[in-house]
């Protein structure tokens, strides 16, 4: 199956990335491995996008699949694998096919941060969570502890906060980092405590979280808190070890310029999956926008 453009990622970088592709006339498939929307997708309001005042990132999300998909984009649920260029053909290797391309855009976003605790893995689903948006509703009316300081804790802290009658945020540093109107909105929400200089050791349970062990940084003071749930948001890593034999990566993060060329002709990478300094919907956006009209730019000059 032979395509102009592949875009591996269907998040706001890919989806844009397809949409400016597809406006110019150009023939896209969008590969991406668990759901549409990207990480946008699981914010309960995105509020910093210009015209919109405030909209749910999963319906910011739809509006903008279904934009692409009535210009006419392909998509499917594939896991990439395998991307290597012979030629000026690309071959995109997936878990259930392959697919050639004159050009390609990496768009693939980033996964979350995890702690690296011996038994984080086994208790996922079992009390520890990445993600407040799915599975807050869970805990509802019960007391929640989340670990992290930055954006997207302090977005999960305030949407817990809404039907949890206390929210323990746990941070490693003496601050909060972030949107100054999200701290604002944190500090002045009564049921969310916060707790500062704390180092998460030590998950406790087997078939379930019992308890989260932690080191005070400044007396080096044990803490344990009793507790069936811990949602941790710390950040987030790329997922290019599939790209580190053919990409220029900078601690996993593709290095491209300013008009998201990679260092090999004809890939492209846009959105949080790159090595850059701003990491929001609007310079996704921006990135897929660039990197689109860059492959346009690429195929149409060397009459591909």
């Amino acid at each position: 199956m032979n395509y102009d453009v592949i875009v591996i990622g269907g998040g706001p970088a890919g989806m844009t990335a397809a949409l400016y592709t597809l406006r110019a006339d150009k023939t896209v498939l969008i590969l991406e491995k668990e759901g549409f929307g990207g990480q946008i997708a699981t914010s309960p309001r995105l509020e910093n996008y210009p015209t919109i005042e405030s909209i749910s990132g999963s319906e910011w999300s739809d509006k903008l699949f279904e934009q692409i998909t009535n210009l006419g984009a392909a998509f499917e649920l594939e896991d990439v694998q395998q991307v290597t260029k012979e030629g000026d053909t690309f071959k995109v290797v997936t878990d259930y096919n392959e697919y050639e391309a004159k050009a390609v855009i990496i768009a693939n976003g980033v996964k979350p941060r995890k702690m690296g605790l011996p038994n984080e893995d086994d208790l996922v689903g079992k009390g520890i969570s990445y993600c407040a948006v799915c599975d807050g509703p869970f805990y509802k009316g019960k007391e929640i502890y989340l670990v992290g300081d930055a954006n997207t804790a302090l977005q999960y802290a305030l949407l817990l906060a809404g039907y949890c009658p206390k929210v323990h945020m746990l941070t490693l540093f003496d601050k909060l980092f972030g949107d100054q109107i999200l701290i604002d909105r944190v500090l002045q929400t009564e049921n969310i405590d916060i707790r500062h200089n704390l180092l998460l050791k030590k998950l406790n349970g087997v078939d379930q979280l019992e308890s989260a062990e932690f080191e005070d940084t400044m007396s080096h003071e044990k803490v344990v808190y009793k507790t069936d749930n811990l949602f941790i948001a710390i950040g987030q890593v790329p997922q290019n070890e599939f790209l580190s034999n053919l990409l220029e990566l900078d601690h996993g993060f593709i290095v491209t310029n300013e008009v998201m060329e990679t260092n090999v002709p004809g890939l492209f990478a846009a959105g949080d999956t790159r090595k850059k300094e701003n990491k929001q919907v609007i310079t996704a956006c921006s990135d897929g926008a660039t990197a689109a009209m860059s492959a346009v730019k690429y195929i149409n000059s060397n009459n591909l």
